[in-house]
């Protein structure tokens, strides 16, 4: 359990002031030295017009401050960054080109590594070991039944005790960390301290002196390995129950079960995936219909529209904008002589906006044709959580237009705009009016 002396009885539902620390995108951004204070927008259609492949890092090409490095392993390396769609859908569908290791700490190697850090063929045997829980047969169903609707039907009954509410901390934050959490088979009143901890155990934020990150690590290890003990002794309906079931079979080994370093490092990744991006793009979407009451009406009127609202928000302005690969052999990649060892910036968000593929790209248009957009990735690495985060998204969205069907901006707030990182975004807020 984690060491709490002010833990309320219900963490999901009450005025907890973690929530306004772990769930502010632009704290969340200046934590981690990466926010930017402008829209860069039109800045990066003038570099994608101009080539869809630029020497450099984009934060240099944009002017801004040299003050993130987002992978140690990239420290030191040219960098290219790739800003239109079939660019980046190239280096994507090339992982023996293109490798994820750029996301692994040279100081650890791949011993204790996990999913995003593998190539092809270890990658996908770990992958197999876990993702059958993250097909949409199974998010449609057990995720539904085990925590999302319960989840959400506990958020709109307390949220129906007011007028107005402010959604992004409310609702968007406490939906997919509770998810997640219980998911995992920890109760859910931990869910929050438990991403404190997790969050703070690593060197993403730089307000966290070593010491407390060094404890927190050690608490985020020791409630995973007790909950791996647990499970060991007694399975139950959870993850983690599930991952001691698997089987392992990586090339030219016999098959086996997976460690429990093997199954703490699986958590720790759906646990900061599930919880840390979900929030920001259920966010995005409900900014992008509050701020278009039209599309609004119309997706109130017709609940199919839902899951068109919502690819469209994916691709209008992804949560995660921006992926690294390390290039392992030199090759000719758009005009771009790239030499092993190189580093490659791949511009979701920018490739999502690419005028080749789509008409009127700033737009937010729930009507466009349905294509294909790099919000969860594509190939290998393309995103285990993507069929949870849809449901959790079309549920959480239904639910709140069926509680309130007069849901609308709060004219008396400030108004709600974009904002965080270059490589995280998310609305300032979303304050609204409930009837």
């Amino acid at each position: 359990m984690l060491e709490d002396t002010a833990v309320p009885d219900d963490v999901l539902t009450a005025d907890d002031p973690l929530y306004r620390e772990l769930y502010d995108v632009r704290r969340e951004a200046e934590a981690m030295g990466n926010f930017i204070d402008r829209d860069v927008t039109q800045d990066i259609h003038a570099l994608r017009a101009a080539a869809p492949v630029h020497k450099g890092k984009l934060r240099e090409l944009l002017g801004l401050p040299m003050t993130y490095e987002r992978h140690q392993n990239a420290v030191g390396r040219l960098h290219y960054t790739a800003l239109g769609y079939e660019a980046c859908e190239a280096a994507f569908r090339n992982p023996q080109v293109f490798s994820n290791t750029v996301q692994m700490n040279p100081k650890v190697g791949e011993k204790g590594t996990g999913l995003l850090e593998l190539d092809p063929p270890r990658h996908r045997a770990y992958r197999r070991t876990v993702q059958p829980m993250f097909q949409m047969a199974n998010a449609l169903t057990w995720w539904r039944a085990k925590t999302i609707d319960g989840i959400i039907a506990r958020l709109i009954e307390r949220l129906g005790r007011e007028d107005r509410a402010e959604l992004n901390i409310e609702y968007c934050a406490r939906i997919p960390v509770y998810t997640i959490t219980t998911a995992l088979g920890l109760a859910g009143d931990e869910a929050l301290r438990f991403r404190h901890a997790y969050l703070n155990s690593t060197s993403a934020s730089r307000s966290v002196t070593m010491e407390d990150r060094m404890r927190n690590r050690a608490l985020v290890d020791s409630v995973l390995h007790d909950l791996v003990t647990a499970r060991r002794k007694e399975r139950q309906d959870d993850l983690v129950s599930f991952m001691i079931e698997a089987v392992l079979r990586l090339p030219g080994e016999p098959p086996r079960p997976l460690t429990d370093e093997e199954i703490t490092t699986h958590a720790k990744l759906v646990m900061v995936a599930g919880g840390g991006t979900s929030w920001r793009q259920m966010g995005i979407t409900l900014f992008a219909l509050l701020t278009h009451p039209d599309q609004l009406a119309q997706v109130k009127a017709n609940r199919d529209l839902v899951s068109d609202a919502i690819e469209e928000g994916l691709r209008w302005d992804p949560t995660a904008p921006f992926h690294y690969r390390l290039v392992l052999e030199d090759i000719d990649f758009y005009g771009h002589a790239l030499k092993a060892g190189d580093v490659l910036e791949l511009g979701l968000g920018p490739a999502n906006r690419d005028p080749s593929r789509w008409d009127r790209p700033d737009a937010y248009d729930i009507h466009r044709p349905k294509l294909t957009n790099m919000a969860f990735g594509l190939g290998t690495h393309r995103c285990l959580g993507m069929n949870v985060a849809h449901v959790e998204m079309a549920r959480g969205i239904n639910a709140l237009f069926d509680a309130f069907p007069n849901l609308r901006l709060d004219p008396g707030a400030p108004a709600p705009f974009m904002t965080g990182g270059l490589e995280q975004r998310g609305p300032s807020g979303l304050p609204v009016l409930l009837r």
